[in-house]
C-alpha cells in the first residue's frame, strides 16, 4: 500500500471539500441577496395550500442553494408562530426536491471525462469570470452576479479535486477490495448519514457519492444507498435549530427527521420485496442503468431526484398524521414558559439563516410594535377622558411587553446586521429600525403618563369639562389618521402617504396649540381649576410628543427611497 499515495489523496480530498463548502456559501450568500424581494414575496404565500407549500420550499431551496437553511427558517417561521405545523412540513417536503438541482448541476459537470475539455473545466472558467465582474463592478447587483458566478465555477474546482482524489484511491486494490465488502444497504446508509452528519451538507455527500460512482471506486447501487443516508444526516443542522427553540420548532425538526427516515424505510423495503419477486435480480442500480445507460452520474442525480418527489408524493397526503404524531411526542409543556409572558412576534433567532426573510420579519415586528403602541395611546386616552379603569391591567401588559420588544429587536437587528448575505438596501433598513423601535417605545412611556394624570386626576377627585374631553377626541382622531398615513408609508415606502402624514402632523401641532389657548380662557372663566389644568397641559404637550415620534417612524423610509 502507497502511503504517499492515501495521504495525497486524502489531503486532496479535504481540498475539494473545502472549496466546495465555501463554493456553496458563496452562491447561497449571494442568491439570497439578488432574490431576497421574490423570497419575501415567495414565502408570504406558504400559507395557501400544501401543495403551493411544497413548491415554495423547492423553488425557495433551488433559489438559495440550501434546504439547511430553508428548513431552518421553516422551523423559525414555526417558532414564531406565522405559520402552521403542517405548512412548515410542506415547506420541508420542497425543500428536499429543491435540494435535487446540485446534484443534477454537479452530474452535468462531470461529463466528458477523459478529453480535453470536460464541462468540468468549462464550467470552472465561471469562477474566473465571476471574480473579474465582483472586482470591476461598481454596482451592488453586478457584485452580487460576479459572486454567484464564482461560486458556481469554485464548486466545480471542489469536484474536479474530489474526482481526482477518487481516481487515486480506486487505483489502490486495497481500498477497491474494502468498499467492495460493504455491501449492506442499511450499512450504507448509516455510513451516508453519519458522513452527513458531520459535514452538515448533503449536497457535498451527494457529490462524493457520485464522483466516486464515476471513478468505479463503488458501485451504482452503493451510492445510491449512500444518497439515501446522506437525507437522513442532513436532518442534523434542523434538529440541532429545533432543540434549541421552542416546542413547535423542535416538532418541525422531528417532522423533518421522520419524513426523511420514513422515505428512506419506505424504498428499503420496496427494493427488497421486488428483489425477492423478481428472483433476486433487481435493484434500484439496475433500473437506473437501463435508463440512462452509459452515464453512471445521470442515473445517480436521477435516483436523488426520483427518491425525493416520490417520498413527497407518498407522504404529503399522510402530513396531518405525522403532525399528529410529533405532537404527542412532544406534548404541550404549561411549565415551560408563560404564555402571556412578553416575546418576540415575528422574529426567531433561526430566521438568520435567511437574512432576506428576516428582514420582512423585522419590519412586521416592528409594525406589531407601532400597533401595541397605538393601543396604549388610544387606551389611556379613554382612561382619563372617563376616569374608567377597568382596562388598566390590559395597558399594563402591552406596556411590559413594549420595553421588552424595544430591547429584543434591537438585539435581533444587531445580529441580522452581522450576515453578509444582505443588500445595501437591507442595511439602510436596518439602520433605522434602532430610531424607529425608540420612537415607538417612547410613544409608549407618553401614555404610561397619560394613565399617571388619570390616577391623579381620580385620587383628587376631579376630570375635564366637556369642551376639555371633545378636544382630547379631536386631537385622538387626528392621531389616528396620521398614524394610518404612517403605517401605508412604512409598510409601502410611500413617500405620498408621509406628504400626507406631514400635513396632518401640523394641524395637530395647530390643534395642541389650540388646546392650551382654549384652557387657558377656561381657567379665566372658573371652568377648570389650576390641578386639572397642568394634567390637561401635560396631555396637551405629551400628544403633541407623540405624534412627532410618529412622523420619526415615516421619515426613516426616506433613507431608503433616496
Amino acid at each position: 500500500m502507497d502511503i504517499a499515495t492515501i495521504l495525497s489523496a486524502i489531503l486532496t480530498l479535504t481540498a475539494g471539500i473545502g472549496i466546495f463548502l465555501v463554493a456553496c456559501q458563496m452562491m447561497s450568500t449571494n442568491l439570497e441577496s439578488v432574490s431576497s424581494n421574490k423570497l419575501k414575496s415567495l414565502f408570504s404565500n406558504a400559507a395557501k395550500s400544501k401543495l403551493l407549500g411544497v413548491g415554495i420550499g423547492a423553488v425557495g431551496t433551488a433559489a438559495i442553494q440550501s434546504s439547511g437553511a430553508t428548513t431552518v427558517m421553516a422551523i423559525g417561521f414555526v417558532n414564531a408562530g406565522i405559520i402552521s405545523l403542517v405548512q412548515a412540513a410542506t415547506i420541508i417536503y420542497g425543500a428536499n426536491i429543491g435540494t435535487t438541482i446540485t446534484a443534477q448541476i454537479v452530474a452535468l459537470g462531470m461529463f466528458g471525462a477523459g478529453s480535453a475539455l470536460t464541462t468540468a473545466i468549462i464550467f470552472s472558467a465561471f469562477a474566473g469570470i465571476g471574480a473579474f465582474i465582483t472586482l470591476f463592478a461598481k454596482k451592488e447587483f453586478w457584485k452580487r452576479i460576479g459572486g454567484i458566478l464564482t461560486g458556481f465555477g469554485m464548486l466545480f474546482v471542489g469536484l474536479d479535486l474530489m474526482s481526482q482524489s477518487m481516481s487515486d484511491f480506486a487505483a489502490l486494490d486495497s481500498v477497491k477490495l474494502f468498499l467492495a465488502r460493504i455491501n449492506n444497504p442499511v450499512l450504507l446508509v448509516l455510513i451516508g448519514a453519519l458522513l452527513t452528519a458531520i459535514i452538515q451538507s448533503s449536497s457535498v455527500m451527494t457529490s462524493i457519492a457520485l464522483a466516486m460512482v464515476v471513478t468505479r471506486l463503488i458501485n451504482i447501487d452503493q451510492g445510491i444507498f449512500l444518497t439515501m443516508g446522506s437525507n437522513i444526516g442532513s436532518c442534523v443542522v434542523a434538529l440541532i435549530a429545533g432543540l434549541t427553540s421552542g416546542q413547535n420548532a423542535k416538532r418541525t425538526a422531528l417532522i423533518h427527521l421522520f419524513f426523511n427516515i420514513s422515505g428512506v424505510v419506505i424504498f428499503l423495503i420496496v427494493e427488497f420485496i421486488l428483489w425477492l419477486v423478481s428472483g433476486q435480480n433487481f435493484s434500484y442500480g439496475t433500473m437506473f442503468t437501463r435508463m440512462f445507460p452509459g452515464a453512471p452520474q445521470t442515473q445517480l442525480a436521477m435516483f436523488h431526484t426520483f427518491f425525493n418527489i416520490a417520498t413527497v408524493l407518498i407522504i404529503l397526503p399522510l402530513t396531518q398524521q405525522l403532525v399528529n404524531m410529533v405532537c404527542r411526542l412532544v406534548p404541550d409543556n404549561t411549565n415551560e414558559s408563560d404564555p402571556d409572558a412578553p416575546h418576540l412576534y415575528y422574529l426567531d433567532d433561526n430566521m438568520l439563516t435567511t437574512p432576506p426573510m428576516a428582514i420582512q420579519q423585522t419590519k412586521r415586528e416592528i409594525l406589531n410594535m407601532a400597533d401595541l403602541a397605538m393601543q396604549n395611546f388610544n387606551l389611556s386616552l379613554d382612561i382619563i377622558c372617563t376616569l374608567d379603569f377597568k382596562d388598566s391591567k390590559k395597558f399594563q401588559v402591552r406596556e411590559e411587553e413594549l420595553n421588552f420588544l424595544n430591547q429584543a429587536i434591537i438585539d435581533f437587528v444587531v445580529k441580522l446586521s452581522e450576515k453578509p448575505q444582505l443588500s445595501q438596501n437591507d442595511h439602510l433598513y436596518l439602520s433605522t429600525t434602532f430610531r424607529s423601535v425608540r420612537d415607538l417605545e417612547r410613544i409608549g412611556d407618553y401614555a404610561e403618563n397619560i394613565v399617571e394624570y388619570a390616577d391623579s386626576l381620580r385620587f383628587l377627585n376631579h376630570k375635564f369639562s366637556k369642551e376639555a374631553i371633545q378636544e382630547i377626541r379631536q386631537v385622538q382622531s387626528r392621531i389616528s389618521d396620521l398614524y394610518d398615513k404612517i403605517i401605508v408609508a412604512y409598510t409601502d415606502e410611500s413617500i405620498e402617504a408621509l406628504e400626507e402624514a406631514n400635513v396632518i402632523e401640523d394641524e395637530i401641532d395647530d390643534i395642541t396649540k389650540a388646546m392650551e389657548d382654549n384652557h387657558i380662557h377656561r381657567l379665566e372663566a372658573g371652568i377648570c381649576g389650576a390641578d386639572v389644568g397642568a394634567q390637561y397641559l401635560s396631555l396637551s404637550s405629551n400628544a403633541e410628543r407623540v405624534a412627532d415620534h410618529l412622523i420619526n417612524v415615516g421619515k426613516t423610509i426616506r433613507k431608503i427611497t433616496n
